[in-house]
């Protein structure tokens, strides 16, 4: 009896090691994925341009994932390593915190199995995150003080941290800004309390909904394409009182349209794509991307298939042009999501091969500026809380 007890606590010893060291990273590497290229070739010319950019990119749910992103690996899209690789100076960190099981672009229904809870048990998130929407957005929040604490990244808050972060890259210094980003705002669990303690922490930018409907509003994805409720308005108004930014990435157009008729502010779209290029259910038309912009605000564009369609370099080169004809230069950023469960041809240490692109599809260094990085930075300096 005592051997068979001595091998049971072997084997369950073993099997929580291969949960809490190896699982994460095999899952991960199935969701995350980096497609099969050849090398890529970047001249000179335009090494030299892509290293003289300020770059900022709108999205990426690297948060979500065990991976220690102060380490480079060869799992997911982005870690730091690869941030200084690609001469990222700001990165925008979402934390995704419910997703519905058999996810789409479609149809989802919000009271489908969460997928995000057995993500947070075999990565050993603390257990307070296992029932709490809130505290996996708390977490994810932690992470990035965190990842601040131990590396050269600086967690923008203010207009002032913005202008700082600007001045030290343009002396030639290499700090890296992180935005934090809620997407979806279920994790105010249908408290405005929730809002004012997350800004407190550090949040700057909130997503209202994203795959399913929640107590905001309709979901891009959900199943009745509803606009704001009452408790959406309510959020409305008070980021707008705080200074927090507005992300109608995965919002019904109906949603967008009445975030844009009720708030005081510019918006973002962080990630995303257009219908006139890529007619995917996952991009909105044409004419509500250009309210967006007409307001203010900025399209973030996704490197991914449903967003672009054609994932390589030119691909995403290809949807930017069509978006500033669209839009105009301003309007128009970069939206990767990296490690959002996408597949991609470029990681954000392969960067410059997307600047190589643009040259040889006759942008003007004005164009290939503003939409690397610049409409980013200047969005911060204006709408950050001052």
């Amino acid at each position: 009896m005592k051997k068979l007890l001595y091998v049971i606590a072997i084997l369950v010893v073993a099997g929580l090691l291969y949960v809490h060291f190896l699982l994460p990273g095999r899952l991960e590497r199935t969701i995350n994925v980096n497609l099969p290229h050849s090398p890529y070739v970047v001249s000179e010319a335009a090494q030299a341009l892509h290293d003289s950019l300020f770059i900022a990119d709108l999205h990426s749910d690297s948060l979500l994932w065990k991976r220690n992103l102060l380490k480079e690996s060869d799992i997911g899209h982005m870690d730091l390593p690869r941030l200084r690789a690609g001469n990222v100076a700001l990165q925008v960190f979402s934390a995704t915190t419910k997703s519905p099981s058999g996810q789409n672009y479609e149809r989802n229904e919000a009271d489908s199995r969460d997928r995000i809870t057995q993500l947070a048990i075999v990565s050993f998130w603390p257990i307070r995150t296992w029932t709490s929407l809130y505290e996996r957005a708390v977490y994810q929040l932690d992470k990035l003080h965190h990842i601040a604490e131990e590396s050269e990244l600086i967690v923008v808050t203010s207009q002032a941290d913005m202008r700082d972060l600007a001045a030290r890259r343009a002396r030639g210094e290499k700090p890296i800004g992180g935005v934090y980003l809620i997407e979806g705002a279920h994790p105010l669990e249908g408290d405005l309390e929730s809002l004012n303690s997350l800004f407190d922490m550090g949040l700057r930018i909130v997503g209202l909904t994203h795959f399913f409907d929640n107590e905001l509003g309709g979901s891009l994805h959900g199943v009745g394409g509803n606009g704001l409720t009452d408790f959406g308005r309510a959020v409305v108004r008070r980021a707008d009182e705080l200074g927090l930014i507005i992300d109608v990435a995965h919002a019904s157009p109906k949603m967008v349209s009445e975030v844009l008729e009720l708030s005081e502010r510019p918006v973002v779209l962080s990630h995303g794509g257009l219908k006139g290029v890529c007619g995917t259910a996952r991009n909105l038309d044409d004419a509500l991307m250009r309210a967006i912009a007409e307001d203010g605000g900025l399209i973030g564009i996704g490197f991914w298939d449903a967003a672009v369609c054609e994932v390589t370099p030119q691909g995403i080169a290809r949807a930017i042009r069509y978006a500033i004809d669209l839009m105009g230069v301003e309007h128009v950023a970069l939206g990767s999501d990296y490690d959002g469960a996408t597949a991609v041809m470029l990681d954000v240490g392969e960067l410059a091969v997307l600047t190589q692109a643009m040259l040889d599809a006759d942008f003007t260094e004005r164009e290939i500026r503003h939409v690397m990085g610049e409409n980013v930075k200047r969005f911060l300096l204006e709408n950050l809380p001052d």
